[in-house]
């Protein structure tokens, strides 16, 4: 039997990721106060977004841990870490994979930020960012959000090309945060 080279899989997911199609609501609309939930992280502590209040927040949904564009993404937000955190932002991950999952997939790509698990697919689903690919496998699509410091969506991505990405939630983050009053900042 011939099996598929490592980068022909890697290609025939990226091609099933391309012929996706919404399986859950709308997202929250700009403005509105992001929807709570409670996740944990890949080193199992909890995350709910009234834990980053007073500060800003970037919340990206991405597909699947280990998987090339999902790798590029989450690798340009942490070689830019320190310049979210020279704004005051914290940088969240989510997917449906496990624990177990992000915890392999942070320690690969040391990721100095949380990526949080939705096994249940329910915060997925509530920030309108799950799939389904080809009818049956349901996925975060790659969407980004940017909460300021009231707990507030103030930017929503969809559909991002990984690559760059990260570099321009950068530039829209630092004009949101100079337009921002400095007591509401921090």
């Amino acid at each position: 039997m011939n099996r598929l080279a490592p980068w022909a899989a890697t290609a025939a997911f990226a091609a099933l990721l391309c012929a996706a199609s919404a399986a859950a609501g709308d997202a929250p609309a700009i403005g509105s106060v992001a929807p709570t939930f409670r996740l944990q992280d890949q080193n199992g502590a909890w995350h709910r977004p009234e834990d980053y209040r007073g500060r800003w927040l970037v919340l990206y949904f991405y597909p699947k841990d280990g998987t090339p564009g999902c790798t590029t993404q989450a690798c340009e937000f942490r070689d830019n870490v320190f310049a979210f955190r020279d704004l005051g932002a914290a940088i969240l991950g989510i997917s449906v994979d496990d624990v177990a999952a992000h915890r392999k997939f942070a320690e690969e790509n040391s990721l100095p930020f949380p990526i949080l698990a939705d096994s249940d697919r329910r915060t997925t689903a509530a920030w309108g960012t799950l799939t389904r690919y080809l009818g049956v496998l349901e996925l975060a699509r790659r969407d980004t959000f940017i909460i300021d410091p009231q707990g507030r969506i103030v930017k929503h991505y969809v559909k991002v090309n990984p690559e760059g990405h990260p570099a321009t939630v950068l530039a829209d983050l630092r004009q949101l945060a100079a337009a921002t009053p400095p007591a509401a900042s921090r």
